[in-house]
């Protein structure tokens, strides 16, 4: 830990040279992971809750024992005068005795995934423990609610704070954007997954449906796929994303944004609205009733489906077999449009396929979903549709449409070799009906997908 703690601490000298006021660091990366329920407790620290209690761990060392990775946390955020988000390991007391009845673990302790957001007096200000715990997280307890973590700074306003997996979730990322959250940090140990899940593309696609702005701090680790860091706004995303083979150092991302909270003073720079994203209200019923009107599910003759797997959901998919033109897909009632155009230099050897999904995702979680997407296949057997692909020669210009049951729709467009472009044009209707239109590729097309989240169905 200690080793990890001097690279942070190189890392915020940097920083506070380039005159950042908020620093955040990834998931996992002050003691890394693989831990047990047991092996991890030496790691522990007891961190109290700044809600509770007003504490800085640089000036008042004393105050709990046994918190050496606080104080130098605190103390890193002193030194260099800016806010400093880290993730670490919590250990609270449970009220196994007092109370049998609690969700107490039999140790009688829980074990929390934890932010710990630090002001730049080295005073503690926030703590948040993770909510959604990926498949292996043995080591770690949900905690007995959902929390709901906000902080203020003096430089932007309002914050929230999640961890990794918590993305894909409404408790608490959902429940902070209705809540008119516009700022997120985000530590994460993302595995990265093509051709949609993606850490980089994925934290663009949130930035962009959620209208938000994401600090995402990924753990670089090549053997376990992790690796992809970035800041987005609507309008910008600045990302390293480290390719096999590069050298093992991480890359410190400084950019300055505007300033997104809605009761921040200085409103006149936070108009970062309405360039990209249109929400139009206008649009009439026939639009969402189109799919019912031509019984989408009877595919034009000449585009056969065919069931592929793809990030372990059985897709339907259609091929594009020709230079231009349209093509639809439906996965029972959910249907994809597209209206796609290949530039003349393409590849005429790369397949490509539009596949929809609606339903449960089960593997290493469990959660509902509604899916748009179009993916250049492996190889030239429809078969291998849905398969990782990180490199595509094929330019296209395209619109992608559908109507969704829910407002969360995460659209992404990931270009050869891990490189994102921004949509030219998105639009949303009041009908649930979300269009994404791009041309003029700077590489060739890997992923443009509709990720839609549909929360209210994840119980069932």
């Amino acid at each position: 830990m200690k080793k990890n703690l001097d690279i942070y601490e190189e890392q915020a000298a940097r920083a506070a040279q380039q005159g950042v006021q908020i620093l955040v660091f990834p998931e996992d990366g002050i003691y890394g992971f693989n831990f047990t329920r047991s092996s991890i407790s030496g790691y522990l620290e007891t961190i109290p809750d700044p809600q509770q209690e007003s504490w800085n761990p640089c000036t008042e060392p004393d105050t709990h024992n046994h918190t050496e990775v606080l104080q130098r946390l605190s103390c890193m955020a002193r030194r260099y005068n800016l806010y400093l988000v880290a993730n670490m390991a919590d250990l609270q007391p449970c009220p196994l005795r007092t109370d049998p009845s609690s969700s107490c673990p039999p140790d009688g302790r829980w074990q929390f995934n934890t932010n710990v957001v630090f002001r730049s007096d080295g005073l503690l200000v926030a703590r948040y423990h993770k909510q959604n715990l990926y498949w292996p997280e043995v080591a770690f307890d949900t905690p007995p609610q959902p929390e709901i973590i906000t902080f203020d700074t003096p430089f932007a306003g309002r914050f929230g704070t999640m961890i990794c997996f918590d993305i894909l979730f409404r408790e608490p990322t959902i429940t902070l954007v209705e809540q008119g959250l516009r700022q997120f940090i985000y530590p994460t140990a993302w595995i990265n997954m093509l051709p949609l899940m993606d850490s980089v593309q994925f934290q663009r696609a949130f930035s962009l449906g959620a209208n938000v702005t994401l600090l995402a701090a990924n753990l670089r680790h090549d053997r376990r796929k992790m690796g992809g860091s970035g800041i987005y706004t609507p309008l910008s995303a600045t990302y390293h994303h480290a390719q096999k083979g590069d050298p093992q150092e991480g890359r410190l991302l400084v950019v300055r944004v505007p300033v997104l909270d809605p009761l921040w003073v200085n409103q006149s720079v936070a108009s970062e609205e309405g360039v990209v994203r249109e929400d139009s209200t206008s649009s009439s019923a026939t639009d969402s009733e189109a799919c019912h009107k031509d019984s989408c599910s009877d595919s034009p003759p000449s585009s056969p489906t065919f069931i592929a797997s793809m990030m372990f959901d059985q897709y339907t998919f259609v091929l594009l077999n020709e230079t231009e033109g349209e093509v639809k897909v439906c996965n029972g009632t959910f249907c994809c449009s597209l209206q796609y155009q290949r530039s003349p230099q393409s590849s005429s050897e790369e397949l490509y396929a539009l596949g929809a999904f609606a339903g449960t995702h089960t593997v290493n979680g469990r959660f509902a979903l509604q899916v748009c997407a179009l993916v250049r296949c492996a190889g030239s057997d429809p078969t291998s549709c849905g398969q990782e692909v990180e490199e595509a020669e094929t330019k296209m210009d395209f619109l992608l449409e559908a109507t969704f049951g829910t407002k969360y729709v995460y659209p992404s467009v990931l270009a050869s070799k891990l490189v994102l472009e921004q949509p030219e044009h998105l639009e949303t209707a009041a009908t649930g009906r979300v269009s994404m239109k791009h041309s003029n590729m700077t590489a060739g097309l890997v992923t443009a997908c509709l990720y839609g989240r549909m929360h209210h169905l994840d119980s069932e």
